[in-house]
């Protein structure tokens, strides 16, 4: 009788210190898989070989002939001038004229409108508001909206469809508007985090 008991006890204790490893090892396994990683480089490493504010002299642009978009006309449109330019605006584009066609551009830093494109987005970042659209960040002063670059570390869901993809470094980036972006991961969702400035002078 005694070995009996003496084999139940060890059997009990022996599946108490199973259970007991099998729930460490669960506890542990759900509490790796519920964290989740705030903001994920694509390319981690690369990140440090871009500044603030990058020379055109170092950007190799994938494509050699960048994306024109072209319209012989552009109907409703407004016309705004800014320094001796006129900008024609028209189904939430800006366009300039060149040889008798419309030719789709970014508006120049500093440029003012009195009203938003449809479709903007609204970012927060660094205590500063934001608004995108079509790949353009304004920021609110007074009542008008002015074209600026956005700070470093800045993100957006998605690029305009005309962005070009650039070499930099021998490490690929998405441009617009002479915005560079690398793709991140926030919460399992692709992003894109402003890096650089491509800076024309």
């Amino acid at each position: 009788m005694k070995s009996f008991m003496k084999a139940y006890v060890l059997l009990a204790l022996f599946l108490m210190a199973i259970t007991t490893q099998v729930s460490a090892q669960t506890r542990r396994g759900t509490s790796t898989n519920n964290k989740t990683v705030k903001r994920t480089s694509i390319s981690k490493a690369n990140k440090s070989s871009i500044s603030r504010r990058v020379p055109s002299t170092k950007v190799i642009y994938k494509t050699p002939k960048r994306k024109v978009i072209a319209v012989r006309n552009v109907p409703n449109r407004t016309i705004i001038n800014y320094k001796n330019q006129n900008y024609y605006y028209a189904n939430n584009k800006f366009y300039t004229r060149s040889r008798g066609s419309y030719i789709v551009i970014a508006p120049k830093i500093g440029f003012r409108i009195n009203v938003l494109p449809s479709n903007y987005k609204r970012i927060r970042y660094n205590n500063h508001n934001y608004y995108n659209a079509y790949g353009i960040f304004y920021i609110q002063i007074n009542n008008e909206y002015e074209v600026v670059d956005p700070e470093i570390g800045t993100v957006v869901y998605e690029l305009p469809d005309n962005y070009e993809k650039v070499v930099i470094d021998g490490q690929t980036y998405y441009e617009y508007a002479n915005i560079l972006y690398e793709k991140v991961q926030i919460d399992g969702t692709r992003a894109y985090e402003v890096i650089g400035i491509i800076d024309m002078k």
